[in-house]
């Protein structure tokens, strides 16, 4: 295709990637962002073999690994009588990289201003003119453009999804969580997610998640997982009594515990669902949390958000006509999409709910079954994010084309 005037409203993982990408195909982007300087949000979060693989083409792979924990294991115990219930293994050669959410934005923003890309901050965006061009809209009334594309990466309640026909704001789910990031202790395993569980209405984690930057001090990602209805009152009891609770139920937490003086040094996450049929429009493409989003249960979030990424690119980069590009972006990645959306929907009550039976069958019948070949290796590939194909072939008006990662551009243009 042809060089296009691209847009990208959102400077996360997914707007950045997007914009290596397509800027690396030689089309003209801009980035916009809302906040008055690019920055993450949020603690840590597990890039998967199928996020590395997106990264590598955009020679990001070795800065990233620099900077995280290399895991191979997520394991489970129930708090009370220490029985195992989860224990799922990378299998394959395969492994997840645990990161700071901010050395994954570090390491897309340092490559996005290497590139020279256009970023504009302190740009609210409040909807989407799309004719012949397309003209975004401030909240000030302002208009940006015109641009060939819009790429929509604004996140779970973004406000340009409207033009393909959707609510602006997702389902809530019932459960949420309190984060945080605190130094890392080494009694914990630095290869593992380790949790543990009260039934399911009680979930405490522990991830390592290396150093923001080489040569920074290593840090964890710790989690409690509670109704957001019921912060308040959590609050209210007061911290000693919330870190008193927390390490009668896992006493090696308490290292961790002594780091936090009070609930300020807690962020509470909300989490909600929804899934975009056909997430395009007239000159628009949605991508990452603004086209799916859902419970952080199964880690696939930053992961889809680059795949995404990488399928629009690729889905450009394969035919001449928008339209088309648009439907082949959409339909490369329909499957991989909806099948992680429905798994994570389906089992985060197990894990985060007020059931009784369902938390009774997750620790006896299906950890049990779990132990069986070949559900091990099918729990690996569910976690690894490779269940299906995560980029699906197209067709194009040159026949079937297989949509692989851009080759590593050899020098910035």
């Amino acid at each position: 295709m042809k060089p296009l005037e691209i847009a990208i409203a959102g400077a996360g993982p997914a707007g950045l990637a997007a914009a290596l990408f397509l800027h690396r195909a030689g089309h003209r982007v801009t980035l916009f962002e809302r906040f008055e300087a690019a920055r993450p949000l949020g603690s840590g979060l597990i890039l998967q073999p199928t996020g590395l693989a997106v990264l590598d083409p955009l020679g990001l792979r070795d800065a990233i690994s620099a900077r995280g924990s290399r895991i191979e294991r997520l394991h489970g115990a129930d708090a009370a009588s220490g029985r195992t219930v989860l224990d799922v293994r990378y299998t394959g050669g395969q492994h997840g990289l645990a990161v700071h959410r901010a050395a994954l934005f570090g390491v897309l923003h340092e490559a996005v201003q290497a590139a020279g890309i256009a970023m504009e901050t302190a740009r609210e965006i409040a909807a989407l003119d799309a004719g012949e061009r397309a003209w975004l809209v401030t909240d000030a009334g302002g208009r940006l453009g015109p641009f060939d594309l819009v790429v929509d990466a604004t996140g779970a309640r973004s406000r340009l999804k409207a033009q393909v026909g959707v609510p602006a704001e997702p389902r809530p789910l019932a459960y949420g969580a309190f984060w945080t990031s605190l130094a890392w202790r080494d009694r914990f395993d630095p290869h593992a997610l380790t949790q543990r569980y009260r039934r399911a209405s009680v979930m405490i984690g522990v991830l390592p998640i290396g150093s923001i930057a080489p040569g920074m001090a290593r840090q964890a990602a710790f989690f409690w997982s509670l109704r957001p209805d019921a912060a308040d009152a959590l609050r209210a009891r007061g911290i000693d009594a919330w870190k008193e609770t927390v390490a009668g139920l896992w006493p090696e937490a308490a290292e961790l515990l002594d780091q936090i003086a009070g609930f300020d040094d807690l962020t509470l996450a909300r989490y909600g669902h929804h899934t975009l049929l056909y997430p395009a429009g007239r000159r628009l493409a949605v991508i990452g949390d603004a086209a799916h989003s859902t419970s952080p249960q199964l880690g696939q979030g930053a992961n889809m958000a680059l795949l995404d990424a990488a399928a629009l690119a690729a889905a450009l980069a394969h035919t001449t006509d928008l339209d088309a590009a648009l439907d082949a972006y959409c339909r490369a990645r329909r499957w991989h999409v909806r099948l992680f959306q429905m798994l994570s929907l389906t089992l985060t009550p197990f894990y985060q709910s007020d059931a009784v039976a369902l938390p009774f069958l997750r620790d006896t019948l299906v950890a049990t079954l779990a132990r069986i070949p070949p559900v091990p290796r099918l729990l690996s590939a569910m976690v690894s994010g490779t269940l299906v194909t995560p980029i699906r072939h197209m067709k194009t008006e040159r026949g079937d084309a297989p949509f692989t990662l851009p080759d590593r551009a050899p020098a910035e243009r």
